[in-house]
């Protein structure tokens, strides 16, 4: 065994996971490849070719560049666990009025999970994967996740889930390195065809980026149940009629339907009377925000409140300065100044600098 130690790698195929497999290899890593299958597209009615991480084009790639570089590769079929857990959790919370987080859920619930389970069998004593963050050990004893170098591609904000025991054992090879960077080290590696791999941006079960045909095949009678709902503003006027509540989302202001003398925008979804609230860009805007199942990561507790901490509402979000206070088994957040669009069941996590405190779920 090398004197790194064995290291079970997820590849998905593309060139993030690929890159950080061969740099595992060539520092002297015992790598072994694991690719996992999560989804197909037979199971969700869609006739389209099959592309991304769950793709057998892309589970081929991962397997030819273990072989060219001498290192095991694994296929791994979770499709069961995933389609119970993260999936229906999908199809759930749009039921309840929310919007799902399911990139979370899945390398929270699923994806380390399965990998850890797998490395145990395998006596690797670490797991790693293609992410742009880093981990490290606190002072305080904690594995703490920081952002990556290269803040477009930062993907701390999906890994706020992970816990501690699982991050003692994680290693993120592309945490010091910038997108640029990687593609180049493909090329470098004569990998020219994965250098230019398209990145998608989809859910990948959901490969059209259409939610909401999505549900329709999930729920067979979902427009029976829940289309002809009514349009009302704040102060209860009936405005128009939508389609069914899951069909929209916090924030949303195109394909409403309906048309108004000044831009109006989704701000309330309340799915027991199937209703759906417009309003102005104003009504949006919040000055604080409920976080339910939070996790910690760089302290065990908060107890008292805390300010200058940088919360992110969704993905792409730049970020706000707030004070976080925690409640029992909840955060509150008190923004330095109004945020627009939180949505209940998106994700809110908290920084100390580059440092992830933790996250949760938006109520």
């Amino acid at each position: 065994m090398s004197k790194l130690g064995r290291i079970l790698v997820a590849m998905s195929g593309g060139v993030d996971s690929s890159v950080a497999a061969v740099m595992l290899h060539e520092q002297g890593y015992e790598v072994i490849g694991l690719t996992m299958k999560t989804w197909d597209y037979a199971t969700s009615g869609t006739s389209g070719k099959e592309t991304g991480c769950c793709s057998l084009d892309s589970i081929n790639d991962a397997r030819t560049l273990a072989v060219n570089y001498g290192f095991p590769h694994y296929i791994l079929d979770i499709r069961d666990e995933f389609g119970d857990f993260v999936i229906d959790n999908f199809v759930d919370e749009y039921l309840a009025g929310r919007t799902p987080n399911p990139c979370v859920l899945c390398n929270t619930h699923i994806k380390w999970e399965a990998l850890l389970k797998r490395a145990n069998k395998l006596d690797c004593e670490f797991i790693a994967t293609g992410h742009y963050a880093n981990v490290r050990q606190h002072d305080n004893g904690r594995h703490v996740i920081s952002k990556g170098k290269d803040e477009n591609k930062d993907q701390s904000y999906v890994l706020w889930g992970v816990s501690q025991e699982n991050l003692a054992r994680t290693k993120f090879p592309l945490g010091s390195f910038a997108k640029s960077e990687i593609r180049q080290m493909a090329l470098d590696m004569g990998q020219e065809e994965l250098a230019k791999k398209s990145e998608s941006y989809e859910i990948c079960f959901v490969p059209d980026n259409d939610y909401r045909a999505f549900l329709k095949h999930k729920v067979g009678d979902l427009e029976d149940r829940v289309g002809g709902g009514n349009f009302i503003t704040s102060n209860g006027m009936v405005v128009g009629q939508h389609k069914g509540y899951p069909f929209y989302t916090i924030g949303q202001r195109k394909g409403l339907g309906v048309a108004f003398g000044e831009p109006m925008f989704v701000t309330q979804i309340l799915p027991e009377s199937n209703t759906v609230v417009l309003g102005r860009a104003d009504e949006l805007e919040r000055r604080e925000a409920m976080v339910r199942n939070v996790n910690l990561i760089k302290y065990d507790n908060i107890l008292e409140p805390m300010d200058n901490v940088v919360t992110k509402i969704r993905y792409k979000d730049a970020g706000t300065l707030s004070t976080i206070v925690q409640e029992k088994d909840k955060m509150r957040v008190v923004f330095d100044h109004s945020v627009s669009a939180i949505a209940p069941g998106q994700s809110a996590v908290f920084y100390e600098g580059n440092d992830l405190l933790g996250g949760g779920f938006l109520c």
